[in-house]
């Protein structure tokens, strides 16, 4: 990517200042940052005032973490003359089988974990932003076996909307290709 025109606009949520700044500085060489928010209210206000396109979202915040984010954004999105949701992409400590499928099942593109490092997170934006779904092999395995006995009245529209090529792609990732 040659100038900023061409960066993925990012907004980082997380409850943590420090944290928020160490991803910043580490973001930097790869992606436009349009803001921080350290809340659910804030974050809301953020996207709605900057538009990225995507949004790194903690699981874990004060007045329902990411999910709630997530349902107010979508909430906004669906007004008439509402913003055009960002792709959300959750970047949270917990790698609990029940926090990666709630925020997925909320209408996240991805979840890693704050192992992560500065390229490979810098990389995840861009799969993201490019529709991709995102995730490490183990928590790959966590959203297939969450769905993998779901009726077809059960199952969630968003992972519906997954290409059969995505699809295929997170068996593989699942299985640790």
């Amino acid at each position: 990517m040659s100038g900023t025109e061409d960066r993925v606009r990012v907004a980082i949520v997380d409850d943590h200042a420090i944290f928020r700044a160490g991803v910043r500085a580490e973001l930097v060489a790869g992606v436009d940052v349009v803001g921080e928010a350290d809340g659910v209210g804030d974050a809301v206000l953020l996207i709605a005032r900057t538009s990225p396109e995507v949004v790194l979202l903690d699981v874990h915040m004060p007045d329902g973490g990411g999910v709630e984010v997530i349902r107010r954004v979508a909430e906004a999105a669906a007004q008439p003359d509402g913003p055009a949701p960002p792709r959300f992409l959750a970047l949270s400590v917990s790698d609990d089988p029940e926090d990666v499928v709630s925020v997925i099942r909320a209408g996240a593109r991805g979840y890693v974990t704050k192992t992560i490092s500065g390229p490979d997170l810098i990389d995840a934006i861009n799969r993201v932003h490019q529709g991709d779904a995102v995730f490490s092999p183990q928590l790959a395995g966590f959203v297939l076996d969450a769905f993998a006995g779901a009726t077809a009245d059960e199952q969630d529209d968003e992972l519906d909307l997954l290409t059969p090529r995505e699809q295929e792609v997170l068996r593989l990732i699942a299985r640790g290709y």
